[in-house]
């Protein structure tokens, strides 16, 4: 095979870094095409002792191809990625990491599952992706108006609203599925493209904004013309 292959790790931010790293490739010439997926196993990293966290998440994967293409009818318009490493102890997994690594010893240690505060990153969450949707449609001279689908990363359900309150769309215009798959992480927003494509719903030179926050912090979103 000739596809050079690497791997993106931004949490449920995941597939909007990706997409901005895979489309930045494309445009400087070098390659034509690129597949960019969003893939999460979260069962193995909760603990099913904890209802407050492990209901919440669920596995999935999905996937998009992006082209290059000499008219600009069909095209990612804007991305805005940002991060902030301060909040760990907000949403973390205490071992498994490089400080300190999974051994036989502690495989059974509650500190090897994800652990979240989960008021605190609602706060967190809500403003940071409300302000990266206004930030990346002002900076291409677009308004909330203009969008036809709002496509965001599928933590819950409080969060979907709250950022579309903030951001002022209508609840129409906001794609949801987090009812049938739960937070399956960087997988939710290609998950959900891909059921509004099947849907019909979805039409060719309408403008979709992703828009996610995950751990880390890291959190962006993508302004594009499908």
């Amino acid at each position: 095979m000739n596809a050079a292959c690497f791997s993106i790790e931004a949490a449920c931010t995941g597939f909007v870094y990706a997409m901005e790293v895979a489309s930045s490739m494309v445009r400087c010439g070098n390659y034509k095409y690129a597949l960019v997926i969003g893939a999460e196993k979260l069962s193995s990293q909760v603990n099913w002792s904890d209802r407050n966290t492990c209901v919440l998440f669920g596995d999935g994967a999905g996937a998009a191809v992006i082209e290059s293409v000499d008219e600009k009818d069909n095209s990612l318009l804007n991305s805005i990625l940002a991060s902030d490493g301060t909040h760990e102890e907000l949403l973390h997994t205490a071992i498994g990491g490089s400080a300190t690594p999974a051994t036989a010893d502690n495989l059974e240690d509650p500190g090897r599952y994800l652990q979240m505060q989960g008021r605190e990153v609602f706060k967190l969450a809500v403003t940071n992706m409300a302000n990266s949707v206004k930030k990346a449609l002002e900076e291409v001279n677009l308004s909330v108006d203009d969008i036809d689908w709002l496509i965001p990363h599928q933590a819950n359900v409080r969060i979907i609203s709250a950022v579309g309150d903030k951001v002022g769309i209508a609840s129409e215009k906001v794609f949801v599925n987090v009812q049938k798959y739960g937070n399956t992480s960087a997988a939710t927003i290609p998950i959900a493209l891909d059921e509004l494509a099947r849907s019909g719903e979805l039409k060719r030179g309408q403008i979709l904004v992703f828009v996610a926050f995950g751990g880390g912090f890291t959190w962006g979103a993508t302004v594009l013309k499908y």
